[in-house]
């Protein structure tokens, strides 16, 4: 079927190409009129906190929103009616604005408690009607910018909150960094730029056309703000990755004396099934994300999956069709100085390589087993945890606004415990709260308790929690656990009081916990269909395991280093990563998924070819050395291309995309290096023969799927029905 796809998209590239370029405006028209808002809604199913956050819906819904606090700060002091009146008249300005339901002043009744003992620092809690997922961009910037407007040299303002943190978003152009870095290596792999064009091309149409589709599938599902910016990563990535692996088999057609036309089925008919295959792993990976049953990762998932499917239907089928225009063109607009002749196999360093790997296979081997593991060792020490305003960049109001409350009030004050209570109404309720918010003033930990507030129907308190750490300090999250599992059971002993603990740092903690109990099934899933997959593939039960093992090695190896990173020291400086960041779990999740995916990438392409050459030759050792020889190239340049897409994430401003960044461009560099030039050819060297046994039983059981494809013949191509329509195309001349 590839076959005839790839002989029609030849023949009618010109309407393939117009079809293209329907499918990324309609795309476009189609974002323009039935685009979403993304939304993100981290709340655990069935964790307390989401308790709590239902109970504000319902009983105090002017408190279901997200707060922001707007901090005054004066060297000077804020005593004098002067300021008072101007923080005043800032607070009012506030309380007219859209989405705003209350602003608490400090200077208003019952206030002071809001301004610093020193009297320099004071901050006015502003409630809003909805979360911070509900808030465009634009929204957010409506909001905060004219509160900043109102700063200068004598009176300091800035905001804290999530809302405040969605308006200092901005656009640093990392896509097309790492675009400009993709073309510079397809020019050094290539050494032609119209060679180089092709993968750029294919990948952006893939990008785009994705990109748009993917503001109409927020539609349907709640997407969370960085799942675009990672959806186009990848699929840039994949995309690049994939046309590079068809390219290189269509110019080596070329060299072998093929036709274009012939050379382009050819490469569809190897190459091309291997990328179709490769991309149904990433999106089977990805797609285990749904077993984690979190709202937020699923958009996640969908997101890059649509991404990953129409950059590789446009690697399918566009690539083709301008494989038609460029021809034996596709040699022209050579690079000085870099070579355009292919070596034959045998004669290649990658051979070279390979052999001299396969003469000391153990010392290899336990190597490279060791290099992994000792990259692996600062994972054991990693704390799962989420990054609170201290790790925004320092430019940044939200930063801040947390330093002049830690410094005025304490670091536990820009995000406080908000904890729910029912159980009994009227008096009886105020009594029984008063004597609650007294005893947890005194629990250790714990640096003050607001006043309660009684919801209209009196059946519903809400008490605000201040602890005396930040919200990402381990202690906090400790001070939760307890008031869970001890102080509230026992200070509620006795009576029909029912405590929720909830709030921001509260929703982080149950996310950490309700994820971390759904990974042994995501892991097992995602592994269990792998192993599957590639055992149809491969016809072997070694094969798929080494693989799975050999990812699960690299997957850790990547981790640690992320750990290094986020641990203090030389790396964290030079990528901007605060000292002790604790690392959401969902980063190391979407990693793992996606690091496995492209993994898989690697895996059919090299032992793709490997299998072809066993087949023709029967002989392990030779076709280990052959297959490497072949692929190892289009594995280094490809490997290369998602490394250097990957590492500009690290050009953002924002902590959770500089170690996403720092994940994946390590993931996949120690896969490319480690795993697939080392391992895999010394572990196929030792196994030998048994690297392809499988029972026979499980041959008759498996359906038979191919990926590894081979060269078409004569007769390939008569079966198909694809019959030569056109004439040779001359050296040089376009097709």
């Amino acid at each position: 079927m590839l076959i005839r796809l790839a002989n029609l998209c030849y023949r009618r590239r010109r309407v393939v190409v117009v079809v293209w370029l329907a499918a990324l405006l309609g795309a476009f028209a189609l974002a323009s009129a039935f685009g979403g808002e993304l939304k993100q809604d981290y709340l655990q199913p069935g964790s307390e906190s989401k308790a709590a956050a239902d109970t504000l819906d319902r009983n105090f819904p002017q408190r279901s929103g997200d707060t922001i606090q707007v901090v005054v700060h004066s060297d000077a002091g804020l005593s004098s009616p002067a300021v008072v009146a101007r923080a005043e008249a800032i607070f009012a300005e506030v309380a007219t604005e859209d989405h705003v339901v209350g602003v608490a002043s400090p200077f208003a009744a019952g206030g002071a408690r809001q301004i610093s003992a020193d009297g320099r620092t004071a901050y006015a809690e502003v409630a809003l009607d909805m979360t911070h997922s509900d808030f465009t961009v634009q929204e957010a910037k409506d909001l905060v910018e004219p509160i900043l407007a109102n700063g200068d040299g004598s009176l300091q303002v800035e905001v804290g909150g999530e809302v405040a943190l969605l308006s200092q978003t901005v656009s640093v152009g990392t896509e097309g960094i790492g675009l400009a870095a993709a073309a510079v290596i397809l020019l050094l792999v290539f050494g032609s730029a119209v060679a180089m064009g092709l993968p750029l091309i294919t990948a952006l149409f893939g990008l785009g056309t994705s990109l748009m589709l993917g503001e109409v599938l927020r539609r349907v599902v709640d997407v969370p703000d960085w799942a675009p910016p990672t959806a186009a990563m990848v699929a840039l990535g994949v995309g690049i990755d994939y046309a590079l692996l068809i390219v290189t088999r269509f110019r080596s057609g070329l060299a072998d004396g093929q036709e274009p036309r012939r050379a382009t089925l050819n490469a569809i008919a190897t190459a091309g099934r291997s990328v179709c295959f490769a991309g149904l792993v990433v999106i089977v990976s990805m797609l285990g994300i749904l077993l984690v049953g979190q709202a937020a990762l699923n958009g996640f998932a969908f997101t890059v999956s649509l991404a990953v499917l129409i950059t590789m239907a446009a690697s399918l089928t566009l690539l083709p069709a301008m494989l038609g225009f460029a021809g034996r063109n596709i040699e022209r607009l050579h690079v000085p100085f870099i070579g355009k002749a292919t070596q034959a196999p045998g004669a290649s360093r990658w051979f070279r390589w390979s052999r001299l790997v396969q003469r000391r296979p153990w010392a290899a081997a336990i190597g490279g087993l060791v290099v992994l593991l000792a990259l692996a060792a600062p994972f054991l020490g990693i704390r799962f945890g989420f990054p609170d305003a201290q790790n925004d960049p320092p430019t940044f109001t939200t930063h801040k606004a947390y330093e002049l409350l830690a410094e005025g009030f304490g670091p536990g004050f820009s995000a406080p415990l908000l904890l729910t209570v029912q159980g009994a109404s009227g008096e009886e309720l105020l009594s029984e709260v008063d004597a609650l918010s007294t005893e947890l003033s005194d629990v250790a930990g714990v640096a003050d308790v607001s006043p309660a507030s009684i919801n209209d129907a009196k059946d519903t308190a809400l008490l605000a929690l201040i602890p005396t750490t930040s919200p990402q300090d381990q202690a906090t999250e400790n001070l939760v656990d307890r008031l869970r599992g001890t102080v509230l059971p026992e200070a509620t002993a006795g009576t029909d009081l029912t405590v929720d603990v909830g709030g921001s740092t509260a929703v982080n903690l149950d996310i950490t916990h309700g994820v971390a109990d759904r990974l042994p099934l995501f892991f097992g899933g995602v592994l269990l269909v792998s192993f599957l997959l590639l055992m149809m593939v491969f016809r072997s039960i070694v094969v798929p395991l080494k693989a799975v093992v050999m990812n699960l090695l690299a997957s850790a190896a990547a981790f640690g280093v992320l750990t290094l990173a986020v641990s203090g020291g030389r790396l964290g400086d030079l990528v901007g990563i605060p000292e002790r960041t604790p690392v959401p779990i969902l980063l190391p999740l979407g990693i793992f998924a996606i690091l496995f995916g492209l993994s898989m990438d690697y895996e059919v392409f090299l032992i793709s070819r490997i299998k072809e050459e066993y087949d023709k030759t029967g002989d392990n050792a030779l076709a280990v050395a052959d297959g490497l020889a072949k692929s190892a190239r289009v594995i280094t340049a490809g490997a290369a291309v998602m490394v250097a897409v990957f590492l500009s994430f690290v050009l953002g401003q924002d902590v959770f995309g500089k170690m996403f960044g720092i994940g994946l461009a390590s993931a996949v560099l120690i896969d490319a290096t480690i795993v697939r030039m080392v391992l895999v050819p010394a572990t196929m060297e030792l196994l030998g023969d048994r690297n392809w046994w499988l029972p026979g039983w499980l041959d008759r059981l498996l359906p038979h799927v191919r990926a590894e494809g081979h060269d078409l013949s004569d007769d390939d191509v008569e079966v198909s029905g694809v019959i030569d329509e056109e004439p040779p195309v001359a050296a040089g001349a376009g097709a």
